[in-house]
């Protein structure tokens, strides 16, 4: 590779397309391989060659800006003036920081009248020109997904130039591509000390923000922008998501319908209107949407996992049909992949073909365990340092710290555990207002890990220890405060993020009169229900047989432990029991959170409220019995589980 490009730089260009070709025989999906030889083909003059190399490149690396900076070159050498600006639209799109294309377009776009075009094409070139070097290089190594690279370069940058507006901008999305998010708004939020006015930092701000659930605050800058700039359809689709964040899902629509008017092939605003409707309760609105989706890109495997995730929808032959072919054809991203595997492992398990289901669930999981890095050891020392940390005497010692309010009641446990039956139950009483998963707690958790968490000597749970009862009276005020803009005036609210048993030492030290529910769940069926879930984000451990059931031994040690030495502070309640005497688990669950009984409990199917979970549909209806044992039909396949399980004891 480096000797083609030494040769390449030496103008030896018929060298360095027989050395190009040469690698392609051994790698012939590499993207540098296949971008060196289109150069080389092109300075040859063999523009018809270099064309064809381009449209294989396309085929296997679509997001490369440089491929349509070299395609852009290409067709404007052979007097294809309109096809050249739109590969160098294509081009700038992906890497902002190609000069080459954008003086491209600036001399295209006004040869071709269109003098708007060229000007803010210029512009961008010469802001690129003022740049350093190094930023530049960053921001293409950025475009080009080498993350990491892109990284260490403006980290070392800033080093000497600690207040450079595009490195820290530069860092900001970095943090919010490697999934830093405080890094990231601390980043985008000093930029904007040092320049008020620059409006895509503003807009990238609002998305952090957004991003870390501060959907008032995100909300807030895009007004700021939408001031300035009413129509840009960026600013009104991320309010409209800040809308579905804070839950008022009318308002969303609003926007998305507006959106969706200006471009009716949209899948993705099919699909947010869709999700909206259903957790309205809207269901054959939502069933047509997530068609609309569907037909608007039938690779849109997200779509076909929407409708399957409603639990209660059945495809149809010709529907399977559509989902099967797409999932094996070439083209189709990993994304959609995944979310095709899913949603054929529903249709199939609905159709008793549990064999069938079994193969897509496994090839579904096995695909999205490729894109994630869990780590089970990593939450089974968490578990064991809560519990070394957080015993009967720490407790004892911090008697009376934190804020008193009763608000708070936290459902925790697994997903798929029943956690959204107990919500809706508690949510149908007068008191009480229903929320979703909130992720105030997680929040806190990360900040006091620190902006550098070490896996090896983690700050947290063992900060705790360090802690004023100042410092947890004020952690409550502020849950309590930062939460407020998720209800309507009822005295009790519902916290339902599952993962916080991981931290009910922290909940109660901040929170101590905060009622503690745990949802639990015959160990196989939560396990396995898990297992045939795609999650939109987080839940990591759900997608290996072999992790879940790690991840539920250590749950179940953990919850034991908080029993042991917070003895009181927690109602254990068994889904099973449940199904099997509703109104006695009504009561026994009213009495522990202090409220009356009210009969709409028991009819919780009745209640209208957004439901944002999984299980949206399933609780609009009475309770069934023939979901507890759904899992036995796949028994032949679950060894691996039973083997985690068992092992972990």
């Amino acid at each position: 590779m480096l000797r083609t490009r030494e040769l390449l730089k030496e103008r030896q260009f018929a060298a360095s397309l027989a050395a190009a070709e040469a690698l392609l025989t051994q790698v012939p999906e590499n993207r540098d391989v296949l971008y060196l030889t289109a150069v080389s083909q092109r300075y040859l003059g063999r523009m018809a060659d270099a064309l064809a190399t381009l449209a294989r490149f396309e085929q296997v690396h679509p997001d490369y800006g440089r491929l349509y900076q070299e395609r852009g070159h290409c067709l404007r050498a052979v007097g294809r003036p309109a096809a050249a600006i739109e590969a160098y639209q294509r081009a700038v799109s992906l890497n902002g920081a190609l000069p080459a294309s954008w003086r491209g377009l600036a001399d295209l776009c006004r040869a071709a009248g269109r003098h708007a075009e060229a000007d803010s094409a210029d512009r961008f070139a010469k802001h690129v020109a003022t740049l350093p070097t190094a930023i530049v290089t960053a921001t293409s190594l950025f475009a080009e997904g080498e993350t990491h690279a892109a990284e260490s370069l403006v980290r070392q940058f800033l080093q000497q130039h600690g207040d450079h507006i595009e490195a820290m901008r530069l860092l900001a999305q970095i943090g919010m591509k490697l999934d830093i998010l405080d890094d990231a708004e601390f980043l985008l939020e000093s930029v904007l000390v040092f320049a008020e006015d620059y409006h895509a930092a503003r807009y990238e701000y609002a998305v952090v923000l957004s991003k870390r659930h501060k959907h008032q605050q995100a909300i807030e800058e895009i007004r700021k922008l939408r001031a300035i700039e009413p129509d840009n359809r960026a600013f009104r689709t991320i309010l409209g998501n800040a809308y579905v964040g804070l839950g008022d899902h009318e308002a969303a629509l609003r926007i998305f319908h507006e959106l969706l008017a200006e471009t009716p092939a949209k899948e993705d605003l099919h699909l947010s209107i869709a999700h909206a409707l259903k957790t309205l309760g809207r269901q054959s609105d939502a069933i047509d949407s997530y068609r609309a989706a569907a037909a608007a890109r039938p690779s849109f495997g997200d779509a076909y996992w929407s409708l399957a995730n409603l639990k209660t929808y059945r495809f149809a032959d010709a529907e399977i049909g559509r989902m099967r072919a797409e999932e094996i054809a070439a083209s189709t991203a990993l994304v959609d992949r995944y979310h095709l595997c899913f949603a054929l492992g529903k249709a199939f398990e609905d159709r008793g073909e549990y064999a069938e289901s079994f193969r897509y669930y496994e090839r579904g999981n096995l695909l999205k365990k490729g894109e994630i890095r869990y780590r089970p050891e990593l939450i089974e020392r968490n578990a064991r340092l809560q519990a070394s940390v957080g015993t009967r005497e720490f407790f004892a010692e911090r008697s009376g710290f934190g804020c008193s309010r009763p608000d708070a009641i936290f459902i925790v446990g697994l997903p798929r555990a029943g956690s959204t039956l107990i919500e809706q139950i508690l949510a149908s009483h007068s008191q009480v207002e229903g929320t979703m998963e909130l992720a105030d707690i997680p929040r806190r958790v990360q900040q006091l890990q620190g902006r550098e968490p070490n896996d090896a000597q983690p700050r947290y749970p063992a900060v705790l220890s360090e802690l004023t009862a100042e410092q947890f009276q004020r952690f409550g005020e502020k849950y309590l405060a930062d939460t407020q803009v998720y209800r309507t005036g009822k005295p009790f609210f519902i916290d339902k993020m599952p993962n916080n048993f991981r931290h009910l030492g922290l909940i109660h030290l901040i929170l101590p009169n905060a009622k503690i529910i745990d949802a639990r769940r015959e160990p196989m069926a939560c396990c396995f229900s898990n297992f045939k879930q795609l999650f939109a984000n987080g839940q990591e451990f759900t997608y290996s047989l072999e992790d879940i059931g790690r991840y539920y031994r250590s749950y179940v040690t953990l919850m034991d432990h908080w029993d042991a030495v917070l003895p009181g502070r927690i109602l254990r309640v068994q889904h099973e029991a449940v199904v099997a005497d509703l109104e006695g688990n009504v009561r026994r669950l009213l009495e522990f959170c202090g409220l009356d009984f009210e009969p709409q409990c028991v009819e919780f199917y009745k209640t209208e409220r957004s439901v944002r979970t999984a299980s949206s549909e399933q609780v609009r209806r009475p309770i069934f019995k023939e979901g507890l044992d759904q899992w036995r039909h796949f028994e032949p396949w679950l060894g691996p589980l039973a083997a985690a399980l068992a092992a972990s004891r």
